[in-house]
């Protein structure tokens, strides 16, 4: 099967993923990250936790971790069952526990403990890839170097039809060429509380969704009906 066609930026496409993001800033007016933190360090340590792990479980154990270790030199410094130890719940917490403390020595020894201020640095410290840098560069420091694609961000997109592929970098491309950089922060938010409060990957409430007039998934109609039918629920996790 030949891959999906790119969404291509013509007018029509932007102002059509500009029509979408308005309905969604409504729905969403404090659409933010979830991950509790203070600064760029500490934005940088809890994305790095949220692999695979809900930004919930994240905030329940980033106090602890935090307290002990409020800057990257005293993270630095720490042992790695003392991480482990308090980041288990996490999930992965051995992979963790040497990012996080790889990313905090990189900090120390390359940028004075300071995280860096460009997607350029922030990607060539352990740990940290595209999604990573542009979640922090944008919320630690309001600059827009990327969308941060997730999961809830790959499926949204691709249902909306604002991207299409399985590539979170080809589904980034795609949404930076129709979206102007301005809103680029803003859309990775967005994007992410609608995919987890409406457009989930099992149970999507189309029937609720303030964009259903928009989307182009072609399941939209059985999931709003309450109805889906066997291809649909094969299809549910697309």
């Amino acid at each position: 099967m030949s891959p999906p066609k790119r969404v291509r930026s013509t007018r029509l496409n932007r102002e059509r993923a500009a029509q979408i993001l308005d309905i969604l800033e409504k729905t969403y007016p404090g659409a933010d990250t979830e991950l509790r933190h203070r600064n760029a360090f500490e934005l940088v340590v809890a994305t790095i936790l949220s692999a695979q792990c809900t930004d919930e479980r994240v905030n329940q154990v980033t106090p602890a971790l935090f307290q002990r270790y409020p800057t990257a030199a005293a993270m630095a410094r720490a042992r790695p069952a003392q991480i482990e130890a308090i980041i288990r719940s996490t999930g992965f917490f051995r992979a963790k526990t040497k990012s996080i403390l790889g990313c905090a020595r990189a900090l120390v020894a390359d940028h004075g403990g300071e995280v860096p201020r460009t997607m350029e640095e922030m990607v060539k410290l352990p740990g940290v890839g595209r999604k990573t840098s542009s979640v922090v560069l944008g919320h630690a420091y309001r600059i827009a170097e990327g969308i941060a694609v997730d999961t809830h961000v790959l499926r949204v997109s691709n249902r909306l039809a604002i991207a299409r592929g399985d590539d979170p970098l080809e589904v980034e491309r795609q949404l930076m060429a129709l979206i102007p950089r301005e809103r680029w922060i803003q859309t990775t938010d967005l994007l992410i509380f609608h995919g987890r409060r409406i457009c989930q990957a099992r149970r999507p409430a189309c029937g609720e969704c303030p964009v259903f007039a928009q989307c182009r998934w072609p399941q939209r109609q059985a999931y709003a009906l309450g109805r889906p039918s066997r291809s649909a629920a094969r299809a549910r996790a697309s």
